[in-house]
């Protein structure tokens, strides 16, 4: 294990392969580590984020079996969000979790554990509560439920009153087409008052996002990308920036995150909080960022209230699951369920 983040060495997967999911769809699977240890599932963030060789290091080699895999539309899978006549209908947060028991049983996994941060802890929430029996425990990171005041306070106006300059770089795409960026403080006022409402950031960067101009779509992807990754940590990571500014995969993971964030990920309002009770009986840890900007701590409260067997560990940290403090807990996590 290395000294720095407290991850695992670096490891190279044992497998790959493209697997068909159906609906046209093929999604880039990997495996790593033992082939007959503890199975595992990394459920990457975005949605549109990705897999990375990192994600691997969070589990120990030696006693894990190790599955990372592309979700649709993004990375290494096909169609590619990028594309200008990708079907996005095809790609629902219903069709992720389908894909999800497709990748199990192809790989003859009877149940797995499933390892999600960010949008990989609503797919986590939304698959284990379909599916209960597949799960053997749940590590979830920087909570999100999609309820409709996570999207606001991140798109709408509160949390670039935290990050102000990179606020300005999200409203930028949305001025040069002539919208007044949304300040959601104000609209939740006018809301309240029965007044017009003043309109979603969310709303207004879908249309851009799919404009006939490419490159009106391209510098509104790159400013959504660049946004989150702005926010992400607590030290801007200018790396991280630099990645978020290629056109074709911010291309992608802005049509996907907004896709979902413009149909609510198909979920009803509440939903995977008011359904905890499906997985209330498997043992769980939750690591939650005191100072996550995209997704506050107040959801790992409310979910851990719901769900009081889970192991909440709130900690000096922002978003990224990177960030020391929480290495630390997660792979704590990693380890305690590979012993028991």
């Amino acid at each position: 294990m290395t000294k720095e983040r407290g991850l695992y060495d670096p490891i190279e997967p044992y497998a790959t392969e493209r697997m068909e999911v159906g609906d046209g769809q093929v999604l880039w699977v990997e495996q790593s580590g033992d082939p007959a240890g503890k199975p595992v599932v990394f459920l990457h963030g975005g949605p549109g984020g990705g897999s990375s060789p990192d994600q691997r290091r969070f589990f120990d080699p030696a006693r894990y079996r190790v599955i990372c895999f592309d979700q649709r539309g993004c990375g290494r899978s096909t169609p590619h969000a990028s594309d200008p006549d990708v079907d996005m209908s095809l790609n629902t947060t219903w069709a992720l979790v389908r894909d999800l028991e497709t990748i199990r049983s192809a790989l003859g996994i009877e149940a797995w554990q499933v390892f999600g941060g960010s949008w990989g802890s609503t797919l986590a929430l939304a698959y284990a509560e379909a599916h209960p029996e597949r799960v053997t425990e749940l590590v979830l990171r920087g909570v999100f439920t999609l309820r409709r005041w996570e999207l606001d306070w991140f798109y709408n106006g509160p949390a670039g009153r935290m990050a102000p300059e990179a606020w300005q770089v999200f409203c930028q795409p949305l001025r040069r087409a002539g919208r007044q960026p949304v300040e959601w403080l104000a609209s939740e006022v006018d809301r309240r008052a029965g007044r017009t409402d003043p309109g979603d950031n969310i709303a207004a960067y879908h249309e851009l996002l799919w404009d006939r101009d490419p490159a009106v779509a391209s510098a509104a992807a790159v400013a959504w990308t660049v946004w989150e990754a702005m926010t992400s940590a607590l030290s801007v990571a200018p790396e991280r920036v630099a990645q978020s500014s290629d056109p074709r995969s911010a291309l992608a993971f802005a049509r996907i995150e907004n896709h979902y964030f413009v149909n609510a990920a198909w979920l009803a309002e509440g939903q995977l909080i008011d359904q905890v009770d499906r997985v209330r009986h498997l043992p769980a840890v939750i690591v939650q960022g005191r100072y996550d900007l995209c997704c506050p701590a107040r959801t790992a409260w409310d979910l851990a209230q719901a769900w009081p067997e889970a192991d909440l560990r709130l900690v000096q940290a922002g978003h990224s699951v990177f960030e020391p403090a929480t290495v630390d807990e997660l792979v704590r996590a990693t380890d305690r369920f590979a012993a028991g």
